[in-house]
């Protein structure tokens, strides 16, 4: 290959070259995963949702129907999660029933769609990267991306929840904001995402929030970028009222939410929106005077957010019942503080945060440079990589966004060190870069942390109860007369993809009845329990592996049903139906 071609290589093609292995190698990986399991509770929830409306009363007939009726009978259960994963689901799935029978169309579906993601979530980043440090930055983030598996966490074929897409959506936004500067349309561009990631879900809120403040903090800075401001505001504005009528039945426009797009929402992008469109056109000559509107468009957006359901202040989670909390909500592992990690489990917090901190000190090395501290990109990106370190801090389902975000620093930095060690060579520079992948990082920080005699406790992975998740698992279970199931929250959706049955619960923040009931089924005493049961004509229980309950604690535990069962003391209004294994299944009786 030619020596200019490897000092001027033609990025697209870099970037579809290296999602292209990327995908292929997580494919060969993952093929067989697909077709053994559903890999998370989300997935399988997701199954069960457009399978449900592909079943329905036509595609645009139930677009807004999102009522489950086998979660939580009587009343079933109202999705808040986006009908746009849906129809890409379906369409997806629809392209591959062309050739492909109904069980293999959506295996290939569930493989490749997470596997589409990934190629903007790698060209956002690199275009990032390129943007704050040139062209040479760019091709070592694609070599970052290309070896950065825990990055890939989730795009793991058999991911079709909403994270990928929202990681997708993140990076694309970032990518249009720190470009905005240069090109006039992409402005415009990063506020009909903003839209577009708003009615996917409000996991990106806080990043699309920075993005924003960026922009209009530019504006104050530099008159000149007004014009941008103002694309941004109007695009927003737009796509953000698009984003609501796609997503929220007429019936419920009156109805305001804190995790999901509603007319709080809606109504605050919008505002803020047009107001900041407005600063932009106006684009006073005094500086004080563009920043006290910019302000004024954050204040009223927040005021309207938080008065038509102020309870919103506190979170996503405002208005969850309070009784799931600590028989549920304190135990998602997605969700625990970093340093709660740390605690119980510092091997894997070590690989958790080792990506996070070296870009973080990557950032730090390049803020020295007095040129890239006056730069609105690299600002911007520190900016949004900060935000997400912050989120993992806090809640460590932030982790893949820190990585993401974290790689166009480490790639920016990476030229200077190169230069620093003196590599001339690309064999030398490409082992270099090798050492700053994520994966090496990760593994380094574990090794580390493992050799200084840190053990965890216990693993996420929960080895122990992987095959209560296999598809096949459930296969006998499906051949029993249809009925209500009480099991644990986590087993619920699997329930619902891999049987007919319904299911008391599922691990969703809206189903306090069902969580609570499902808690107490199997948490108090059989004889209290038989009463419960009773009262939801439950049909079932259903228990498999060792772990107990979340919440269920000695002595309670070994005086519970569950913990009656696990003994082998079945009380006689149950019985043990045979040959279930690995599953553990009680018929009640009449």
């Amino acid at each position: 290959m030619p020596a200019s071609l490897l000092r001027q290589p033609n990025i697209a093609i870099l970037v579809a070259l290296v999602w292209l292995l990327a995908a292929l190698a997580l494919l060969v990986q993952f093929w067989d995963q697909t077709a053994e399991t559903l890999l998370d509770t989300d997935d399988a929830m997701r199954l069960v949702q457009m399978r449900t409306w592909l079943g329905g009363a036509g595609l645009f007939g139930g677009w807004f129907d999102l009522h489950v009726t086998r979660l939580q009978p009587p009343e079933g259960y109202d999705s808040h999660w986006s009908r746009l994963i849906d129809a890409g689901l379906a369409g997806l799935y629809s392209i591959f029933r062309l050739f492909a029978d109904q069980a293999a169309a959506e295996r290939l579906m569930r493989a490749w769609w997470p596997l589409l993601w990934l190629l903007p979530t790698i060209a956002g980043m690199t275009a990032i990267a390129w943007r704050i440090a040139g062209r040479e930055a760019a091709t070592i983030a694609l070599l970052l991306a290309l070896v950065g598996v825990p990055a890939y966490q989730q795009f793991t074929p058999g991911r079709i929840d909403h994270h990928n897409v929202q990681i997708a959506l993140t990076l694309l936004v970032a990518a249009a904001v720190v470009w905005s500067d240069r090109a006039r349309w992409i402005a415009a561009a990063a506020g009909a995402l903003s839209g577009f990631a708003l009615a996917v879900g409000f996991e990106s809120l806080p990043y699309l929030a920075v993005c924003g403040a960026m922009l209009a903090l530019r504006s104050v800075a530099d008159a000149i970028a007004a014009r941008a401001l103002r694309d941004y505001g109007l695009s927003l504005a737009a796509s953000a009222f698009a984003a609501f009528l796609v997503s929220v039945p007429p019936w419920r426009w009156e109805t305001p939410a804190c995790d999901s797009i509603a007319v709080n929402g809606m109504a605050a992008a919008v505002c803020a929106g047009l107001v900041l469109a407005l600063a932009g056109r106006l684009a006073h000559p005094q500086a004080l005077t563009r920043a006290l509107a910019v302000a004024g468009a954050g204040s009223l957006a927040l005021a309207v957010f938080l008065l038509l359901e102020p309870r919103c202040i506190r979170g996503p989670f405002a208005t969850v019942d309070p009784a799931i909390w600590p028989v549920w909500h304190d135990h998602v592992r997605e969700l625990q503080p970093l340093l709660a990690v740390i605690k119980s489990k510092p091997l894997t917090a070590a690989g958790i945060a080792a990506f996070p901190v070296a870009a973080l000190l990557a950032g730090i090395v390049l803020a020295g440079d007095p040129r890239l501290r006056r730069d609105f990109g690299f600002i911007t990106a520190a900016a949004m990589f900060l935000a997400a370190a912050g989120t993992t801090w806090f809640a460590i389902r932030g982790y893949s966004y820190a990585i993401w975000l974290g790689m166009p620093l480490v790639a920016a930095l990476a030229p200077r060190v190169f230069e620093l060690l003196r590599l001339r060579l690309l064999a030398a520079k490409v082992a270099a870069g090798l050492m700053l992948t994520p994966m090496a990082v990760s593994a380094g920080a574990i090794t580390v942390a493992h050799a200084t005699g840190l053990q965890d406790r216990d693993s996420f992975a929960r080895p122990e109860s992987r095959h209560c998740l296999l598809n096949a698992s459930y296969a006998a279970l499906a051949g029993l007369p249809r009925g209500l199931i009480a099991a644990d929250v986590s087993f619920g959706p699997y329930i619902l993809a891999l049987t007919p049955h319904s299911a008391m619960a599922a691990s969703y923040h809206r189903l306090s009845r069902g969580i609570v009931g499902a808690h107490r089924a199997l948490a108090s005493p059989p004889e209290q329990a038989r009463e419960v049961l009773r009262q939801s004509n439950a049909r079932y229980v259903m228990t498999c592996g060792p772990r107990p309950p979340d919440g269920l604690a000695e002595p309670a535990r070994g005086r519970s049903l569950w913990g009656q069962l696990q003994a082998g003391r079945v009380p006689p209004w149950l019985e043990k139906v045979p040959d279930m294994q690995p599953l553990a299944v009680y018929r009640v009786r009449s």
